[in-house]
């Protein structure tokens, strides 16, 4: 049975004045369950609650299965994510966040270490869907579509599949090797990518190979040009190009010294790659620390391996090696200049400051809606304006990171799905979010976050090897057992236990229990103790009172 906000205001308002006494019952309880805040903000939509409760038994097989129902990348997604998860975490409210990532990234790495394979069943539907990038939006739209018995390929312009989780993403973050197993699992599944095949006509491409539909995930892999003017300046080079070459283990020509011109996690990657090439890099960015894109934590990481992180700087004109850098103010919310002026030199500009993405190939198709930057709209559905031509990722704006990507291809592939079937995809509806004020912890102790080590600095910019490290199986078992289950029965026997009129039968483990409401006098004991609010006090129904 599903409690709605309304039946929580009516069960405060009868717990606070009406406890029920004796066989004639104003209220009776019900066993529910809530939705938790992780859940909520999960860009991929994992059930993060139920995969860590296997985690606390020990049970991380099982665990992993359920993870990648929703999330095919656990072990990338655990270490890239920056986990908005956690953010509202009611474990906050006691000490500290429980480390959701750092227990996803245990699991992602222990099924890679195991050889685990993706456990799923699924007939096939004899539909073909074409897939065009093979960046993090269009794996994770391939998995689900795999998943529900359809036919999947995959057009990749590059000579990797991978997108920016192959050549955005530095090694010392994101480890090849782990890239690598994640995207041949999905390729075990049955999934096709085809490499150094760039598509310039959709619709040509969906009709030659005969597909039923076709999803976007191209990405915005373009630096967006700035108003800088130039007289016979030193090389100026794009950030991702920059990055596709040092991947293709290629060397622009950089210099010893180095601008960035950003102030997102683009811009902070570049530096720490720039600083353990042995290149100076300084990064300027027009803005203040508020309007800066990066996340706190990367640009202080970058600031601890030595790279200098100048905010309030634009960059009005370069001749040959020489910036000239106007400073800049916040007045009112609004950014202004200062008309003060700063000179500069460096031996090459990387520009990092924006996204946008290349959709000329779409030219041909006037349905689709392609703004000046690139990005393509999409219906709630995914879909463009083309029929049975959905899209998904960096390419249709918003806010752009892997994680988002692939929760917008699990959520297009729902979509696919419909529309290969012919019917309407139907959204689940969500339970109410069990909120901290609505738990009655009565058990729980401080036992702050396991942190994870970290390379020391000086040490870290001596090679790209990953920086933070995971944790052990003692260490990730321990934070999922931090987790307080927010609305949903982990089968604590506090209700049983309180019980007065033992009108609460045990069903067995797993099953949780039942009320005997020939015993129940709604006295409401059960539900002041559940701690993880599973219980929910509602109105006796009229024709029993």
């Amino acid at each position: 049975m599903e409690a709605t906000k309304t039946d929580l205001t009516k069960a405060v308002d009868l717990k606070s004045h009406s406890r029920g006494t004796g066989p004639l019952r104003a209220q009776r309880p019900v066993y529910t369950d809530f939705l938790p805040p992780c859940n909520r903000t999960c860009p991929a939509g994992e059930n993060i609650q139920a995969w860590i409760a296997d985690a606390q038994s020990g049970d991380y097989h099982t665990a992993f299965q359920k993870l990648v129902e929703d999330n095919p990348f656990p072990a990338i997604s655990g270490r890239i994510c920056v986990h908005p998860c956690e953010t509202g975490c009611n474990r906050t409210h006691i000490d500290t966040t429980v480390g959701i990532h750092s227990i996803e990234r245990f699991i992602g790495d222990l099924a890679i270490e195991e050889k685990w394979p993706i456990r799923f069943q699924a007939s096939p539907t004899g539909k073909k869907v074409l897939v065009v990038g093979s960046g993090p939006a269009g794996l994770s739209a391939a998995y689900h579509l795999a998943r529900m018995g359809h036919s999947v390929e995959i057009y990749e312009a590059n000579e990797a599949p991978g997108g920016l989780l192959h050549f955005g993403i530095p090694a010392y973050r994101l480890p090849p090797e782990v890239r690598n197993a994640e995207i041949e699992r999905i390729k075990s599944m049955g999934v096709t990518i085809h490499l150094n095949h760039k598509v310039q006509d959709v619709l040509a491409e969906k009709a030659h190979g005969k597909f039923d539909a076709v999803f976007l995930g191209v990405g915005a892999s373009l630096s967006k040009k700035d108003p800088i003017t130039f007289d016979d300046p030193i090389p100026v080079l794009d950030a991702f190009s920059v990055l596709y070459d040092l991947a293709r283990g290629k060397t622009p020509p950089l210099g010893k010294r180095v601008v960035i011109y950003g102030g997102g996690k683009l811009a902070m990657y570049l530096s720490r790659v720039m600083r353990r090439l042995g290149i100076e890099a300084h990064v300027l960015y027009s803005g203040d620390q508020k309007l800066m894109p990066a996340y706190d934590f990367e640009a202080d990481d970058a600031i601890a391996e030595g790279i200098d992180v100048q905010l309030l700087h634009t960059i009005r004109e370069i001749h040959k090696n020489r910036f000239t850098v106007e400073l800049m103010q916040m007045e009112k919310g609004k950014l202004s200049g200062t008309g003060a002026f700063e000179t500069i030199e460096a031996d090459a500009l990387i520009l990092a400051n924006g996204q946008e993405a290349d959709t000329s190939f779409l030219h041909n198709i006037s349905t689709i809606v392609r703004k000046d930057d690139g990005v393509i709209a999409v219906d709630e559905g995914r879909m463009t304006g083309q029929e049975g031509v959905f899209a998904g990722g960096d390419v249709v704006g918003g806010e752009r990171s892997a994680v988002i990507a692939i929760g917008h291809g699990k959520k297009a592939a729902k979509y696919i799905n419909a529309y290969l079937k012919g019917e309407p995809y139907q959204k689940p509806a969500k339970a109410a979010t069990a909120f901290f004020r609505n738990l009655m912890l009565w058990f729980t102790t401080e036992a702050p976050q396991r942190e994870h080590d970290k390379l020391p600095p000086a040490v870290a910019v001596k090679s790209f090897e990953e920086v933070i490290a995971g944790l052990s199986e003692q260490e990730a078992r321990y934070e999922a057992q931090r987790c307080l289950s927010c609305g949903n029965c982990f089968e604590c026997d506090g209700c049983y236990g309180a019980c007065p009129e033992g009108a609460i039968i045990k069903l067995g483990p797993g099953k949780r229990y039942r009320f005997d409401y020939n015993l129940c006098t709604g006295c409401s004991v059960c539900f002041e103790q559940c701690p993880c609010h599973a219980i929910e006090m509602i109105p006796e129904p009229k024709e029993t009172v």
